[in-house]
């Protein structure tokens, strides 16, 4: 005969409350009755109760050693695998501070697994996105609240910093990714042809038009409309987008008949509309009908941890192998990028290009960025140091650069710098750099 086990699932919050509470009552009850017995008999009741509660305590120590061992037991079972696990890089578990703190060990691993987890969520839905800073994992976190929806999107941020590549993603990830994803750069639009690109023209509307041609809201009918730059769009075509946009309908160039249009709509610019509706050169109507939901993309100078990600995954779709060496990666990561991700890019190309033995040093950079590097170098022979001397010189000038620039915190200097915080420090203490002094210095 088949038994069927039901199971009873009783949450923590109220059972460990309840098992507290009844060691107590059972403590009140167990000494309520010793003291009774003790005077029914005429006895002292001051010892029999003194053992009764040393040895009810000592239940009640051993009932909760037990539900800290039962609840505490996966948990160090999980840090113990999470050592195994090369890819999480935990350092501070490998080896144990001085002064143990296993909660805050604990603590350590969760926030590195779920770091871990979101880099690799990242990874998995936006393959062409390269980037695993906090500032990028906030854009493609907001990219997958508002993907799913017909919200208008506003991307916000300087050249080269990758807004089709966002308003792609947003695309692929919607209801409208097996519909036409249509795009146009107001850069690239002359002036006079603006109607005719985005509302189409019938045939005979002007001369040239020997047949009808359908415009990029047409194009786009169902699915998705990026228009690129849209602070470089005139005035009066403003006032016609924001019809489209308010009413889902437009006319051809020359034609009299009202087509219907039901599209997504995705703008991006690299200036400040803000700005430019006070001065009269943006519409004011148009800007608040575009800013639904906002996406602003961080530059490449606010995440410098993405620097080494991106150029391995330029140098990767090299035509030849090529490497960096740990200089040029410093100069890299500490150079402004007015043309962000794009001038990282074609830097990277160029350096290919020029290379020969395979290795890209601060030779191959433009002169920009190794300006006050060669300064240095050349200081240095003037000096007849050793290449030894040189070398270490110019490591403790790499650290001392890196904590100024990250005000003396060594966590993110190390961040700066490609190693780990460990290795910072063992660094800072060979060189004997003071980095408390580096603290107000920005």
């Amino acid at each position: 005969m088949h038994m069927i086990q039901n199971r009873y699932h009783i949450s923590f919050y109220i059972i460990i409350p309840v098992i507290i509470t009844g060691l107590m009552m059972l403590s009140a009850v167990i000494s309520f009755r010793l003291t009774e017995y003790c005077f029914r008999h005429q006895l002292d009741p001051g010892l029999p109760v003194f053992w009764g509660t040393t040895l009810l305590c000592a239940l009640a120590f051993c009932c909760g050693l037990a539900i800290v061992h039962f609840l505490l037991k996966p948990m160090r079972d999980f840090l113990l695998k999470t050592r195994t696990i090369p890819a999480l890089s935990l350092e501070q578990t490998k080896k144990e501070p001085p002064h143990h703190d296993q909660m805050a060990e604990i603590s350590q691993v969760f926030e590195d697994v779920a770091k871990l987890l979101s880099q690799v969520d990242a990874r998995h839905f936006f393959p062409d996105i390269v980037g695993e800073s906090r500032a990028i994992r906030s854009v493609l976190s907001q990219i997958m609240q508002v993907a799913p929806t017909d919200s208008t999107v506003l991307i916000l941020g300087e050249s080269g910093t990758g807004k089709e590549l966002i308003a792609t993603s947003i695309c692929t990830h919607s209801q409208r990714k097996d519909k036409p994803f249509i795009k146009l750069n107001c850069v690239a639009v002359p002036n006079g042809l603006w109607e005719s690109e985005l509302f189409g023209y019938e045939k005979g509307a002007f001369t040239g038009a020997v047949q009808a041609k359908p415009g990029k809201f047409e194009l786009a009918h169902g699915g998705t409309l990026f228009l690129d730059e849209i602070g470089d769009m005139p005035m009066e075509t403003q006032a016609k987008i924001l019809r489209v946009l308010q009413e889902k309908e437009f006319e051809r160039v020359g034609g009299t008949r009202t087509l219907k249009v039901n599209v997504r709509f995705i703008a991006a610019t690299n200036k400040n509309l803000e700005q430019m509706v006070k001065n009269g050169t943006f519409r004011e109507d148009l800007f608040y009908r575009l800013n639904v939901f906002t996406l602003a993309i961080p530059p490449l100078r606010e995440r410098p941890e993405d620097i080494p990600l991106l150029v391995r995954h330029f140098l990767k779709r090299s035509p030849k192998s090529v490497e960096l060496s740990n200089i040029a990666m410093h100069l890299l990561k500490n150079h402004g990028w007015p043309g962000n991700v794009r001038q990282l890019q074609n830097t990277i190309e160029r350096a290919v290009v020029v290379v020969e033995d395979g290795i890209i040093d601060a030779v191959h950079l433009p002169k920009e960025m190794t300006k006050g590097f060669s300064r240095r170098v050349t200081d240095r022979i003037q000096r007849k140091m050793t290449i030894d001397e040189q070398l270490k010189e110019i490591e403790k000038s790499f650290i001392i650069e890196a904590l100024q620039k990250a005000a003396g915190i060594q966590i993110r200097a190390a961040e700066l710098l490609g190693i780990n915080q460990r290795s910072l420090w063992h660094r800072i203490k060979k060189f004997e750099i003071d980095a408390k002094l580096l603290k107000n210095i920005i």
